[in-house]
């Protein structure tokens, strides 16, 4: 039986993992096909995996990441600490289903950042407190990187309003992180509300954003002498990690 592997989410307009897999596939010679699930409640999921016995791994998007854990049967360390899925790898042994969710976000996003890092930066700024910035902060965590998000939401422990961003923030805290869509095509002219004019050449600028290619938060930055990268390898590798947690 072929394999196959899929996305879930709502809407899929349009999907980097449907054609990254497919190109990967046609390349590598696998005998694999990738398809896209749309499903505009989370309550069809158990029929996509149903309907499809040659389902053996799905990648989770938007919104579903937190909603899918309700169905799943085991977490991994860190989709349990992240508290989100992207990743779900499919067991089938004779009419029992084994369903286990994983976060290759987390993966993806320190593969990409750390070969950047510097010792002066050991402390973070996340822009947006959304889903994308859970897998952030297990990241920052585990490599001993002290952050504050800013918020536009009612302010939890450790959030500050964009408009307390100053100048002694920004010096002290050399890493920031753009973990909200703003930029994102095609809204380009849009990027997050904090006083660029503070920036120096110790500043690394993080977008997880990829499209377009340089967003008005990294142009602002680079102005500046930033370094700064957009989250396109962040998605490569989490996705390279799902296939090899699939083919395990």
């Amino acid at each position: 039986m072929k394999k196959k592997y899929g996305l879930i989410g709502y809407p899929l307009t349009h999907s980097f993992s449907k054609q990254f897999f497919t190109e990967k596939f046609e390349k590598e010679k696998v005998d694999a096909t990738y398809e896209n699930f749309e499903i505009e409640d989370i309550s069809w999921f158990p029929d996509v995996v149903r309907n499809n016995p040659e389902l053996i791994g799905l990648n989770v998007t938007i919104p579903y990441k937190q909603l899918i854990i309700n169905f799943l049967n085991e977490l991994d360390k860190a989709a349990d600490d992240v508290g989100a899925v992207n990743t779900i790898k499919i067991k089938r042994i004779g009419e029992r289903i084994h369903l286990k969710g994983f976060n290759t976000d987390t993966w993806g996003f320190e593969a990409s950042l750390k070969p950047l890092l510097k010792k002066y930066h050991d402390k973070a700024l996340i822009l947006g407190t959304g889903g994308a910035s859970k897998a952030i902060k297990y990241v920052l965590n585990k490599l001993g990187i002290d952050f504050i998000s800013a918020s536009i939401e009612e302010l939890q422990k450790k959030e500050i309003r964009y408009e307390d961003i100053g100048k002694k923030i920004l010096e002290e805290r050399l890493l920031i992180i753009n973990a909200t869509p703003l930029g994102t095509y095609p809204k380009v002219e849009t990027f997050p509300p904090i006083p660029y004019k503070f920036l120096t050449g110790k500043h690394l600028l993080f977008d997880l954003v990829y499209n377009p290619e340089v967003t008005q938060f990294m142009k602002k930055g680079k102005e500046k002498g930033a370094v700064v990268k957009n989250g396109f390898e962040m998605l490569v590798q989490q996705a390279l990690k799902s296939y090899e947690i699939w083919n395990a």
